[in-house]
């Protein structure tokens, strides 16, 4: 059984037991490839109400919730928990990365299912986790590389989760998607539509294999591996007929 059909019955059984059992449940946080695979599953969910969330309105992973106050006659919140990781020494702490936290986290056997986002404010950094394994990382999550760090459980909505955006412009044959990954990437279109077979390239949360999509402004473009970018506007055009393309990336 490959890896899709079994993430689609893991999401049929989730919803079938909220249904059947009168209950909410969760999945645990998916990835956007995930959230591609269940979006196109919604058709067949219409029999449950279900709603998606990471913590926060702009996490990029995210739970699905399957049942509804409409449905049960009752609320639930996720089970979701934010953590703070601080350094016990601010003086002495390293600029860390979401691939140090992150290495951090996997190295206690947790697998990355139960983590959602990481947000990182200067040398802090937020997570949000699956609520039950909140007290093994407080208990157990000591060092980040070289920083010797603690963690605190800090209320859901106290940490300001709005993405700090850079103002980017490339240099493209056009506004087609595949034009675009290509500049962005810097390598050939060849090569870019490469990324779309590896499922690396993702529209507005849905993969996207489409490579002549014409970009529209608003769009949010992710690319596996190079980052997240909202798309403006397209801007002037050069005399070898290649146009500027205007970008606001993801820091």
């Amino acid at each position: 059984m490959d890896n899709d059909t079994l993430f689609r019955n893991k999401i049929t059984d989730a919803a079938n037991r909220s249904f059947r059992q009168n209950i909410y449940t969760y999945t645990n946080f998916l990835d956007l490839n995930e959230l591609s695979v269940f979006s196109q599953m919604k058709d067949n969910l219409n029999f449950v109400s279900y709603r998606c969330f990471g913590g926060a309105p702009d996490c990029e992973r995210q739970m699905v919730q399957f049942g509804s106050y409409e449905t049960l006659g009752y609320e639930e919140d996720f089970p979701i928990v934010l953590l703070e990781i601080a350094p016990l020494i601010d003086k002495y702490a390293e600029e860390l990365s979401h691939r140090d936290y992150l290495g951090a986290l996997m190295n206690l056997g947790i697998k990355r299912e139960m983590l959602g986002d990481i947000i990182i404010r200067q040398k802090h950094a937020f997570l949000y986790c699956v609520a039950h394994i909140a007290s093994f990382i407080i208990d157990n999550l000591s060092t980040v590389r070289h920083t010797h760090v603690k963690c605190t459980e800090i209320p859901i909505n106290s940490v300001d989760s709005a993405p700090i955006l850079e103002d980017i412009e490339i240099l493209a044959a056009s506004e087609r998607i595949d034009a675009a990954v290509a500049a962005i990437t810097r390598t050939s279109r060849s090569q870019a539509v490469e990324l779309f077979r590896a499922r690396k390239i993702f529209l507005n949360s849905r993969q996207m294999e489409n490579n002549s999509y014409q970009l529209k402004p608003g769009d949010i473009l992710v690319i596996r591996g190079f980052g997240k970018y909202i798309y403006k506007q397209c801007g002037s055009e050069t005399r070898k007929g290649r146009v500027y393309l205007a970008f606001q990336k993801y820091v």
